[in-house]
């Protein structure tokens, strides 16, 4: 009976592991496709004038932006294709698309000037995203940088650039759509996308166990204030990041600090153990012998012979 067990158990397949099942390699970038399609589509829309939709269609992308990264974690896929298709789908949803519903929305009150901006925050994205791929495996980059983005990141950007836009869907303001306000918010975002501030990350974020119910209760609330109010929501969670961007540089300046004093200690630990272990091993020593006491002839030491006798 137990050689008829062990003849079926090797005639049995085996299941294989998640990553290894051909079609779950597709999740990750059937996410990314469905956020290029969004993103696309949204400008479609504001082709027709209809904000509304524009802007939620790329605030579905922003979602599946999430989704493929958090699915290709969670499966541990990877892949050079998947990571080239995720960059071009970005810099259409989030660099090309809310630039041109920008300008159709407001700049192109000012023509020129207003297209130029435009292609500025689309320039500003794509170099965003070139230099996040080269930099992504960089072996000397700082322990502290794991919590951190260099600049705003694309879908935030995006997010960012549509702000005076969700904030006019909200309130109705009327100064809230003129040129200028979003020329300034255009300019400055795109600068941010490139610069080198740190702005926070929450893809290295740790929940203490003692706050996932806080987290679930507020994460709760959230859902229910975008189901009742959206546009005055979004308008809430927009403010709220920009106020973080000058939190998040003190938080990495002390964090950076503290790395350097422990690096310091460390080098004077390690100084101080090389120093006290070179110091533990005896020199050898390089005196001359020692010479007779007393006259000496010809201006030259006499050794001592131990046949002459002693006065």
């Amino acid at each position: 009976m137990k050689a008829f067990t062990r003849e079926f158990a090797t005639l049995r397949p085996r299941r294989r592991p998640l990553r290894d099942r051909p079609l779950l390699h597709l999740v990750p970038n059937l996410f990314t496709v469905l956020g290029l399609c969004a993103g696309f589509t949204g400008l479609r829309y504001a082709l027709d004038s209809r904000w509304e939709l524009a802007v939620t269609l790329i605030g579905i992308a922003i979602l599946f932006d999430g989704l493929d990264g958090r699915s290709a974690r969670l499966l541990r896929i990877s892949s050079p294709l998947g990571a080239q298709l995720d960059s071009l789908a970005d810099f259409l949803s989030f660099g090309v698309a809310p630039a041109v519903v920008v300008y159709l929305w407001t700049l192109r009150e000012v023509r020129g000037v207003g297209w130029a901006l435009a292609m500025l925050f689309a320039v500003c994205c794509a170099l965003r995203l070139a230099r996040f791929n080269v930099e992504l495996d960089d072996p000397h980059r700082p322990r502290w940088w794991q919590h951190f983005f260099k600049g705003i990141p694309a879908p935030a950007a995006a997010g960012l650039a549509l702000l005076p836009m969700i904030a006019w869907f909200a309130t109705g303001a009327e100064w809230i759509r003129s040129w200028a306000v979003n020329a300034f918010m255009m300019s400055f975002i795109a600068v941010m996308m490139v610069s080198r501030v740190p702005t926070f990350s929450i893809k290295r974020l740790r929940i203490p166990p003692d706050y996932i119910v806080l987290l679930l209760v507020l994460t709760a609330l959230l859902v229910v204030f975008l189901a009742t109010e959206p546009w005055a929501t979004l308008t809430f969670v927009g403010v709220v990041y920009l106020l973080s961007l000058p939190a998040a540089v003190w938080v990495a300046a002390r964090m950076q600090r503290a790395e350097e004093e422990e690096a310091a200690l460390a080098a004077a630990a390690s100084r101080s153990a090389e120093g006290s272990d070179s110091g533990s091993t005896p020199a050898p020593s390089s005196s001359p012998p020692e010479a007779a006491p007393g006259p000496a002839a010809g201006g030259r030491v006499v050794p001592l012979d131990p046949r002459t006798p002693r006065r």
